[in-house]
């Protein structure tokens, strides 16, 4: 017995009709997959019979939107901006920041005598990590990532680096997620050594500066759906996740599927953390970036973002759970 729901699957590919993309929902609370939808996608009906086979499959495989490719579990993308809320809980641990800290946005970042200007809306200051995330502030991140890449010293950003890389792993980014299906790809989490190939032609090595886009989901990160499905699982968690699994119950007993998807997985995030960045992801429906997915009395907590890709046009991506206090989905 799986754990889809096969209302909440249907719903989820009528909403994908004429669509391109990618729709993964866990429970949170046994990381049960709910939903899993790539769109667009095909009528297995017409794979019936070798003649059908021999017709049809070539026709689906040449098909330029690529209905075969499972897009949930392998198509990798730089996760933007729903990135900002790990990333804001990993600097709060870490101590480079503080739930109430103010960091002021004129709409671009200053380093040295150039700015970043990434396009910041025009929103309030920034007075705390709740309001930062609610309006999306790429300056305050900016400058969470450049804090962060400097713990061990201006000429040092490397280990600064991969302090954040090992927090990313317990995240389950990186890695395959372990899910009861093969067809899984890892994302890519870039560390020091990966730069240090890439740079190694640049005199006295690269600067913390190269890399602030990371602090906003950009740059070399790349997720899957499933995974981005799990970090919504792991914040609706407080900090812990199961691995992410079709597979429900054999012959009735759920204690009979694999013991790697009943065991919990923590993530090295102090309770405290959790709260003003959940408050800040409820802000974003309420009256933030994403008051669209505003529901009256299910207290939904999310963030929105944009996915640049360099080779086509930008994606958008939205992540979340529901509802804020013994959540039952994460999407």
């Amino acid at each position: 017995r799986l754990g889809l729901d096969i209302a909440l699957q249907a719903y989820g590919e009528e909403l994908m009709k004429n669509k391109k993309g990618c729709i993964v929902a866990i429970e949170p609370k046994t990381g049960e997959i709910l939903s899993m939808v790539s769109a667009p996608s095909y009528d297995p009906n017409i794979l019936v019979g070798r003649k059908n086979v021999s017709r049809f499959y070539p026709e689906l495989l040449n098909d330029p939107d690529k209905p075969l490719y499972p897009r949930p579990t392998q198509a990798e993308y730089p996760p933007g901006s729903i990135f900002k809320p790990i990333f804001a809980l990993i600097a709060l641990q870490l101590g480079v920041t503080q739930p109430n800290k103010t960091i002021y946005c004129d709409g671009s970042y200053e380093v040295g005598k150039r700015g970043f200007s990434q396009g910041c809306r025009n929103h309030p200051t920034p007075y705390g990590i709740d309001v930062a995330l609610q309006w999306s502030c790429n300056s305050y991140f900016y400058q969470l990532m450049k804090d962060c890449l400097l713990l061990n010293g201006y000429d040092n950003p490397g280990a600064g680096l991969d302090t954040l890389v090992n927090h990313l792993s317990d995240f389950g980014l990186g890695k395959k997620t372990g899910l009861d299906y093969h067809y899984e790809n890892e994302g890519f989490i870039p560390d020091s050594k990966y730069y240090n190939r890439l740079y190694k032609d640049v005199f006295n090595g690269w600067k913390w500066s190269y890399i602030l886009s990371l602090g906003i989901g950009q740059g070399e990160l790349e997720l899957t759906t499933l995974q981005m499905a799990n970090l919504a699982a792991i914040l609706a968690n407080r900090g812990h996740y199961y691995k992410p699994h079709l597979l429900r119950s054999i012959n009735g007993d759920k204690l009979a599927i694999p013991t790697k998807y009943l065991e919990q997985q923590q993530v090295r995030i102090n309770t405290e953390h959790f709260e003003p960045v959940i408050n800040g992801m409820e802000k974003v429906i309420s009256q933030g970036t994403a008051t669209s997915a505003y529901v009256a009395g299910l207290d939904v907590c999310g963030k929105t973002g944009t996915s640049q890709n360099q080779r086509r046009v930008s994606h958008s991506v939205f992540f979340g759970f529901a509802p804020k206090v013994n959540p039952k989905i994460a999407i």
